[in-house]
């Protein structure tokens, strides 16, 4: 899916209690924690801890400071995870925040970090078959760009 970040995009609003910050090392084991129950809730698996720090930390795309992190009070309830190619990799919520505006939040407050890059679009990719987060990244204007197969 794509938004077109020439677009308006509404003011990012954190639901109460939860605040916003950049992925640094400490943050590291309990980001991890969210992605494995987000995988488990949405399919795939997650490394070990150590072999996920080291390939994300290491990646050609990787800036900390596009690893936006969601906390509240009892720890780590969303991670939006960015690489420098203006694509959003993981977008997790934790089930206990579900509903109240987080995913949506994140979304928006990674278009505006891209756009302050002059970034153009950002883009993702969602299972087909993940009807959930399909209808929130369409309620944050984003579209489904089709791939074109190149035939036999």
């Amino acid at each position: 899916m794509r938004r077109d970040l020439g677009k308006d995009a509404p003011d990012v609003l954190l639901p109460e209690g939860i605040e916003l910050r950049t992925y640094s090392v400490e943050w590291a084991p309990p980001v991890h924690d969210l992605m494995q129950l987000g995988h488990r809730e949405g399919g795939g698996r997650v490394p070990a801890l150590d072999t996920w720090q080291k390939q994300f930390e290491t990646d050609p795309e990787y800036d900390p400071t596009l690893c936006f992190i969601a906390h509240d009070a009892e720890g780590v309830v969303g991670v939006a995870q960015c690489w420098t190619s203006s694509y959003i990799k993981n977008l997790v919520v934790h089930p206990r925040v579900q509903g109240r505006g987080l995913g949506r939040a994140l979304l928006l407050h990674a278009f505006e970090a891209f756009k302050q890059r002059r970034e153009g679009f950002v883009d993702l990719k969602v299972l087909e078959d993940n009807l959930r987060a399909q209808r929130l990244y369409e309620s944050a204007g984003m579209y489904v760009v089709r791939r074109e197969l190149v035939p036999d």
